[in-house]
């Protein structure tokens, strides 16, 4: 997998490069948004971090160009933490956005969910213990015995294991599970969390409650 790094602080480039580079993740960084372009129509790029303040082209320019002749998974990491830039940024064709000062962690574990999400890496199970999920069947298992989810109680779970330790906010929830256009409110999160709880068993507790933030999912708790 190669990540692409595009940010005009070379301190910035530096430690998303070391975090990635211990993955075992491929980087080529860039300075800004023309030479990030550049890079884009000569190399196979799988995932762009882009920062969105910087010279010659901005961030959200370089995304408008580059969606118009590759669909490649983006984060924006940026200063900039109002809603209106976010929702800027997710119109574009974002697929996440983090804001600065950020943890190098918490964003190759981003970046991961992100590559698992759009089918690049992503395996055909996932198991953690007795509990299994068959993607390509859509079923989830505990013991080998197939247990009945909602199909959005499904995406739940797999939205929670492919952001693994990450807290995830109600409202990320809601806009990545249902949408931007949902006019429903937290309490729809809420419940739809404590039927999957009650679905799983022995393992409704992977599924911890962040206070003050929203919920995270935390397999080897022991």
């Amino acid at each position: 997998m190669k990540l692409l790094i595009v940010d005009d602080e070379k301190l910035i480039r530096d430690v998303i490069t070391e975090y990635a580079n211990h993955e075992k993740f491929e980087t080529v960084q860039a300075s800004d948004g023309e030479e990030a372009l550049n890079i884009i129509a000569k190399e196979n790029i799988d995932l762009v971090v882009l920062d969105i303040m910087m010279p010659k082209m901005d961030g959200l320019t370089f995304l408008k160009e580059m969606k118009k002749v590759k669909n490649i998974p983006v984060i924006i990491l940026s200063a900039r933490s109002e809603e209106y830039d976010k929702l800027i940024g997710f119109d574009l064709g974002t697929d996440d956005y983090l804001t600065k000062p950020f943890s190098p962690k918490e964003l190759i574990a981003r970046i991961k969910a992100i590559l698992k999400r759009s089918g690049k890496g992503l395996n055909d199970y996932y198991e953690y213990k007795t509990l299994k999920i068959d993607y390509n069947a859509h079923s989830v298992y505990i013991n080998n015995n197939e247990i009945k989810l909602t199909p959005k109680e499904y995406e739940l779970l797999c939205f929670f294991v492919q952001n693994e330790n990450i807290a995830l906010s109600r409202e990320q929830l809601l806009s990545n599970l249902w949408g931007y256009d949902f006019f429903g409110d937290d309490r729809t999160v809420d419940t739809h969390i404590k039927m999957l709880r009650n679905n799983l068993g022995p393992y409704r507790d992977l599924i911890i409650t962040v206070r003050g933030v929203g919920y995270k999912f935390v397999p080897n708790q022991d």
